[in-house]
């Protein structure tokens, strides 16, 4: 590990020697840029078209050489994030919390929904997770580095931000292709390093593009780095926490008028990454990735359409921390898949008051999952077991939006889905028909190899949005969503009862085992939320948003108990069963003062609670982040910014019982940071955990890495204090 390790480094080495050559050459034409993004027609523009209750507008900006490299997170302006996780772009939107898994790969959560009921788009392409323990979610494909914009919309999503989902979407895109202003060839780009003193973190990430009034291509590249992160407190080394990542990307754009086609294709490598809640690590992950979007204005309206090809190679098994792996230690395991699909959206004014929104669009998934034997094991072994044997799942979705400005001050918006889900598995093997070890493997086989598999889920969503500003001051949106999900390969194929094999099968982090279910159906979720708003509509000094909510699910995806683990967990089937779920979000700011002695002061907040029910057990919904907030001042100052934040987590009280899942106190953490902007450098620094506290980890589950070590059972605990320094040098 440690060859592959230094060669790794030197790669790293030599993109930011690369970057660094190029802004030594191209100063002289910092001011050829200009966006790539065609004009829109005025007449599809000058509707105001009603958003999401939960969403917040996305206005995108494209960063011109020179400037602050920021990412648009729900229409604000953000520095890049000093956390290598995409997913960390969220923490701030209303709603998101994330549940632990690898340094680079958390799993989302939406107003209590989580992972496969939020869909997640990364630059248009729908991801699924190729790991039965969820170790490559959507989010780790991409480095927050080149990110453009990110936007989290909870519960009530438009129809044509993507079916499939009862949570949710999250929508992740990179930066755009840019062009010059003239026939002059423009190279311009950035380069940024930093540093993480908690497990000695560190990264390099950067971009160069090349670029004339019509032709654009740009190289974005990434490496992160870091070992086991230490909690607060007495400073403990949390096992298993350790990663290596690196991401490249070659985007190709061409621009006439107003049609934009960009064309991304690239490559990501994590050699290896620990999972400090699960029994296994990634010992390696490969994906090899083709994007390719076009844009175009026409006189009758607007045309997106989008194609993507991606394989990923993914392989587990056990790191040094869990005792390693050789030919005859550890558990191999290897998933092989194939996702591919297209989307189409058209967008047609109807006169200056009605907009017609019409869209298509495919996903196929294809999955193969075995675990290779391992020499000398009467466990595992002497065949292969095979897991899912050449499954797929596709999805066929067409939908209708028609959006309405009926008066100045009140709009709507009506939408209607249909999304069709095709799924099938070939016949399974377990590691021996005969052994006795593999005896309730090779039965459960048996009856999954009789038993009909394939399956389709025919599943309809219906929208139904209103925005009303009877004030300057105030606007008011609401709504109601009837969204629905077909259940995943590994929720409908998982099909082994061992007690080893189904302890495989689980992306929630919490040690117990998981068993598939043919007989599942889809989630019917229905919600209804508002969303009240009261601003200064004048000078912009203060803002408060308050968004209740409340969800009834038909056929809510969870579990029963079907057995128990030697450890004290439990082994689960997924199941259907009827739910609800409630909540409320909020958030707000006051600007202190604004003046050229003292700069800008401003005082920002935000709260979140949700509580949710399994009607037919009455345990709590899992994986559901207790009462949380954040209250930060930021101060604004020339090039100076600074910014104080306390972040508050209530204990949770409420858990799922049959899941096992910990109980864990509540807690405070001070965060401070600042950055200072100097012609085209900027410096970031930050302390996180400032008192050093020790905290578990509410979406965390269990340490199953200290497990190992020390035989004792506890929830994961957070990251302790660390220094953060990051330098970018755009140009």
């Amino acid at each position: 590990m440690s060859r592959l390790f230094t060669r790794h480094v030197l790669r790293a080495r030599l993109l930011a020697g690369c970057c660094a050559l190029a802004c030594t050459v191209s100063l002289s034409s910092l001011a050829d840029a200009q966006s790539s993004l065609p004009a829109t027609p005025v007449s599809a523009q000058s509707l105001a078209l009603p958003l999401s209750p939960t969403a917040s507008a996305d206005t995108t900006e494209q960063n011109t050489p020179g400037s602050t490299e920021q990412i648009t997170v729900n229409g604000t302006r953000h520095p890049v994030s000093t956390s290598p996780d995409t997913a960390s772009l969220f923490r701030q939107s209303l709603g998101y919390s994330a549940y632990s898994g690898g340094g680079v790969s958390s799993l989302p959560v939406l107003n209590g929904m989580a992972d496969e009921r939020v869909a997640t788009f990364v630059d248009g392409m729908r991801i699924p997770s190729a790991c039965p323990n969820h170790m490559n979610p959507a989010m780790s494909y991409i480095d927050p580095d080149a990110v453009s914009s990110a936007v989290a919309i909870a519960g009530i999503t438009s129809v044509s931000q993507g079916g499939d989902s009862t949570g949710g979407t999250l929508e992740v895109n990179r930066k755009d292709p840019i062009f010059s202003s003239t026939a002059r060839l423009l190279v311009t780009g950035h380069v940024r390093g930093d540093y993480r003193s908690n497990g000695g973190g560190s990264g390099a990430s950067g971009s160069v593009t090349a670029a004339n009034d019509w032709l654009s291509l740009r190289y974005t590249g990434s490496y992160s780095h870091a070992s086991d992160y230490h909690t607060g407190g007495k400073g403990q080394r949390v096992l298993s926490t350790s990663y290596l990542s690196f991401n490249h990307a070659v985007t190709l754009g061409v621009k006439k008028d107003n049609h934009l086609l960009a064309i991304t294709a690239g490559q990501q490598d994590i050699p290896y990454e620990g999972f400090p809640n699960q029994y296994m690590d990634m010992t390696n992950n490969r994906s090899t990735f083709v994007n390719g979007k076009y844009k175009g204005d026409f006189n009758w309206g607007t045309l997106e359409a989008r194609g993507f090809w991606q394989r990923v190679s993914h392989v587990m098994n056990m790191l040094a921390d869990k005792g390693g792996h050789t030919a005859t230690i550890g558990m191999p395991m290897n998933t092989d898949t194939r996702t591919a699909g297209y989307s189409i959206k058209a967008t047609i004014p109807l006169g200056h008051k009605h907009v017609l929104g019409l869209g298509s669009s495919f996903d196929h998934n294809g999955l193969n999952d075995w675990w290779p034997p391992l020499q000398g094991s009467m466990m595992m072994g002497p065949d292969t077991f095979h897991n899912i044997n050449q499954g797929h799942r596709d999805r066929l979705g067409h939908y209708i939006e028609w959006k309405a400005q009926w008066l100045p001050r009140f709009a709507t918006e009506l939408g209607l889905r249909n999304d069709l889900v095709m799924m099938n598995t070939g016949p399974v093997a377990p590691y021996s028909w005969t052994g006795m070890m593999n005896m309730a493997d090779a039965m459960a086989a048996r009856r999954f190899n009789a038993a009909s598999r394939g399956r389709t889920d025919t599943n309809f969503d219906v929208t139904a949005i209103g925005r009303w500003t009877p004030l300057d001051s105030l606007t008011i949106e609401g709504g109601y969503a009837r969204k629905s999900r077909a259940p995943s390969l590994y929720e409908r194929y998982a099909w082994g009862e061992g007690a080893m094999s189904s302890t495989m099968i689980g992306w929630f982090g919490d040690g117990n085992g998981y068993v598939g279910n043919l007989n599942l159906k889809s989630e019917i979720a229905n919600t209804i939320s508002t969303t009240l708003t009261w601003h200064d509509p004048v000078h912009h000094n203060w803002e408060l948003k308050i968004q209740p909510y409340y969800t009834y699910t038909h056929d809510y995806i969870n579990v029963i108990r079907i057995g128990a683990l030697s450890n004290g967990l439990s082994k689960l089937q997924f199941v259907n069963h009827n739910s609800r779920s409630y909540g409320i979000n909020s958030s707000g700011f006051l600007k202190l003062w604004d003046s050229p002695a003292f700069g800008m002061g401003e005082l920002k907040a935000s709260l979140n609670w949700v509580r949710g029910q399994d009607l037919v057990t009455h345990s709590g919904l899992y994986h559901q982040m207790p009462a949380n907030g954040l209250i930060s001042l930021h101060e604004t100052y020339g090039n100076w910014t600074g910014r104080v934040e306390v972040t508050l987590v209530k204990a949770k009280t409420t858990v799922d019982w049959l899941r096992n899942e910990p109980r864990t106190p509540g807690y405070a953490l001070l965060g401070l940071g600042g950055s200072y902007r100097w012609r085209m450098l900027t410096l970031d620094a930050s302390i996180e955990n400032v008192m050093n506290q020790r905290y578990d980890l509410p979406l965390g589950g269990l340490s199953l890495g200290d497990y190992r070590a020390t035989g004792v059972l506890s929830p994961l605990a957070g990251l302790g204090r660390s220094f953060n320094l990051s330098l970018t040098a755009t140009f």
